[in-house]
């Protein structure tokens, strides 16, 4: 299967049939990158739910909402939306507040995207999992860096006949790890939940699901430096790189198979160094390949006011919500940002929460 499928994008007002949907959440992180890319999806946004009324009904009157409010389950018994996205904050002791929002919109009949962290357990995620087979409803879990182009092109290249079986993977990703006394405590765990469910969701996507795992730990930053062994016999390695820059590069992923491999800087910029027959060692004259298995470049203009360079598109605000729109108009099933996959991302959490530095742990 292609990950990585060129689409023609329709407008929202061009669909013929539009689901119906409620929103709960007015935040900035929703205000900027998923209430716009409803315009691109078949939405009819008719309810948003916020503890701030008056926040509510600012969103709505923007974004063509019906009607707003702040009791949920009033707007769920109300408009009896066919789909509801979740986009909130934590409760006080850490618990997220989506996990039982989504209970309660699949009680209702409605599938369910949410942002990112699912839950804060196992447990949490088995809960949803045994509600979303009960209603026969779909939880989807917005894991954005799955659909980036580059990182669904690197899915595309691992298996191919240029590049072999995915041999190595190294991830690298800018988050502390709180000290060991602090793992416990779901609060200060908070940022790390947060934002291991993107490394988690590209280690997943690209390298299946993880067998055992062993990290070192810095003191001073909370920096952590992770090997991973795959199931499929493939190895890897997750570098939090806490301590650099603000202004720095943010992501780097690399593939490695037999005999090529693929690299994606910046989450929009892709290098894939196919297989090179080399003249022997100390002989080669040139550093150019020829044409047939030079480096491939990928990146995007940005002089066009086109899609692809519009980042509701290149870091896939867009394409996962199409993703969940695109499965309940075909009564089909997601294949990504699936119940199933956060489990596997919330057992790489659990692992750090439980693991003293330098212990290898089956996962």
């Amino acid at each position: 299967m292609s990950h990585h499928v060129q689409r023609e994008i329709r407008y929202n007002f061009e669909f013929d049939h539009r689901i119906k949907a409620c929103f709960i959440g007015a935040g900035g992180h929703a205000y900027r990158n998923v209430y716009p890319a409803l315009r691109y999806a078949p939405v009819e946004l008719t309810g948003i739910c916020d503890l701030d009324l008056g926040r509510a009904e600012k969103f709505a009157k923007l974004f063509g909402a019906g009607k707003a409010y702040t009791d949920h389950r009033e707007m769920l018994a109300r408009e009896k939306p066919e789909l509801v996205f979740l986009v909130t904050a934590y409760h006080p002791d850490g618990r997220v507040q989506a996990t039982n929002l989504a209970l309660d919109a699949l009680a209702s009949g409605a599938h369910v995207w949410m942002e990112k962290p699912t839950a804060a357990s196992l447990e949490d995620i088995e809960r949803l999992q045994a509600a979303s087979a009960a209603a026969g409803r779909m939880v989807m879990t917005g894991l954005k860096k799955t659909f980036f182009p580059t990182i669904e092109k690197l899915r595309d290249l691992i298996g191919s006949p240029g590049f072999g079986r995915l041999t190595s993977i190294n991830v690298r990703y800018p988050q502390s790890l709180p000290s060991q006394e602090d793992r416990a405590d779901l609060v200060k765990m908070q940022s790390f939940l947060d934002h291991i469910y993107h490394p988690g969701a590209i280690l997943n996507f690209l390298g299946g699901e993880i067998e055992r795992a062993g990290y070192e730990w810095e003191s001073l930053t909370g920096a952590t430096v992770t090997s991973l062994r795959f199931r499929s016999g493939a190895i890897g390695t997750l570098h939090l790189t806490a301590g650099q820059s603000g202004g720095s590069i943010f992501e780097r992923v690399e593939v490695i198979g037999e005999g090529a491999n693929a690299i994606v800087e910046n989450g929009s910029r892709l290098t894939y160094f196919r297989k090179a027959d080399l003249p022997s060692y100390g002989r080669a004259a040139s550093f150019i390949q020829p044409d047939e298995n030079a480096a491939l470049f990928y990146e995007p203009e940005h002089s066009l006011g086109q899609l692809y360079n519009n980042n509701l598109f290149y870091l896939g605000y867009v394409p996962e919500i199409l993703h969940l729109t695109d499965a309940i108009l075909s009564g089909t099933p997601i294949s990504r940002g699936t119940l199933e996959i956060a489990l596997e991302i919330m057992k790489l959490f659990e692992f750090y929460r439980r693991t003293d530095a330098g212990v290898t742990t089956n996962l």
